[in-house]
């Protein structure tokens, strides 16, 4: 289902999607579709089994109709976050009704994190006719006239067919940055993890979201390609991000579970898993390749080895491959405490190793939990799963 149409009728009030990036972790959510038109991309558990439709626009605006009255009352009651009591948010909470929970506890978030941003909820917000997301957007800025980013994820399959001067229009009443998946460039890749985009598509939609004076983040994912196409799946990224240059790289290692397609892949042998040895050789491959970009290069994902890789190309590759060349340059029992360490929430970066509270904390949960060298393997692979 693609047409607003498709939509019930009947409002349920405030809705929040499953999920948004982790840059949007202080942003107000607002759903304007649900789940994922495409939905077939074999590395993905999210939306299997749910199925995509279009939120009425009516409905998307009485959402933020309804956070604009919550948060009316928060800001009339408290100056700031910080001269939040709990008696006045008490007493603020006691007149929402049981239906209206959802929204003010969204609100009540949005207002303690800054009210800085909103987040175009599910996979993409830009499948909705764009003259409907244009009096969205408007409605947005009218309600909440201080905030500085909107955003949204979006398909390049859905990009490459929005108007130029529609995107401009976006742009005008306030979309100022876009995520898209672009997870690898190599489209043997692409193929494979039936993404539904090509190589040159990912591309022209890049390059139109640049050219429409948007922000955009591509997002790549290490390992992807499998051991067998590990090298092709680093070279055509980079090549594709060269093309690009956009402004943000996110790195987003792959994680296999068995909730999404590729894990029956896994299963049978038709897809073999990349060691974090090879994922690290991976991204120094992507790193090194790439030319020409002012790009910010981000990890900022749990799923990724390591939390502090990030910097602005050209001027911050060396840095960065100076953190991936020390981690290969250590003991494998080193690298097996810090791949531990960084799964467990203990290590954001190879300078907590220098901590020796955090090594020794790292080397006590392994110790009572039977954590070694043989098996440590098959526990990251859980650690893994449980973060998607």
């Amino acid at each position: 289902m693609t047409q607003e149409s498709a939509c019930p009728d009947s409002y349920y009030g405030y809705e929040m999607g499953p999920i948004r990036p982790p840059s949007e972790a202080d942003s107000l959510l607002i759903r304007v579709t649900r789940n994922c038109a495409w939905n077939r991309c074999t590395f993905c558990p999210v939306y299997k089994g749910s199925s995509f439709s279009i939120r009425p626009l009516e409905h998307v605006l009485r959402d933020i109709d309804l956070i604009y009255k919550n948060m009316k009352c928060l800001r009339e009651a408290f100056n700031e976050p910080s001269s939040v009591t709990e008696p006045g948010l008490k007493a603020i909470a006691n007149t929402v009704s049981a239906d209206g929970l959802v929204a003010f506890n969204a609100a009540f978030y949005w207002f303690m994190n800054g009210m800085k941003s909103v987040f175009l909820q599910d996979s993409d917000a830009l499948a909705s006719q764009p003259s409907n997301l244009i009096e969205l957007l408007r409605h947005l800025k009218e309600r909440f006239p201080w905030v500085e980013r909107v955003t949204s994820y979006s398909r390049s399959s859905t990009l490459v067919r929005i108007a130029d001067e529609d995107l401009e229009a976006m742009r005008d009443a306030g979309l100022n940055r876009i995520h898209v998946g672009l997870e690898s460039g190599s489209d043997k890749v692409l193929k494979m993890v039936k993404k539904g985009a090509s190589k040159e598509m990912h591309i022209r939609a890049g390059l139109k979201v640049k050219n429409a004076g948007i922000e955009l983040s591509e997002y790549a994912m290490p390992g992807l390609g499998g051991t067998e196409l590990s090298a092709e799946h680093a070279l055509e990224t980079a090549d594709a991000l060269n093309q690009i240059d956009p402004d943000f790289i996110r790195l987003r290692t792959l994680a296999v579970t068995d909730r999404a397609p590729l894990g029956a892949e896994r299963m049978s042998r038709r897809f073999h898993v990349c060691s974090d040895i090879m994922i690290v050789n991976e991204i120094k491959t992507l790193i090194q390749n790439l030319h020409g970009i002012k790009s910010v290069v981000k990890s900022d994902h749990v799923l990724n080895l390591f939390g502090d890789l990030e910097g602005k190309m050209p001027q911050d590759r060396d840095a960065m491959l100076e953190i991936l060349d020390a981690f290969l340059g250590m003991e494998p029992a080193k690298q097996d405490l810090y791949r531990i360490g960084r799964r467990l929430g203990v290590f954001s970066g190879l300078k907590d190793l220098m901590d020796t509270n955090r090594v020794f904390r790292v080397e006590q949960i392994c110790l009572a939990n039977d954590i070694r060298g043989e098996n440590m393997d098959s526990v990251i692979d859980r650690l893994l799963q449980s973060f998607i």
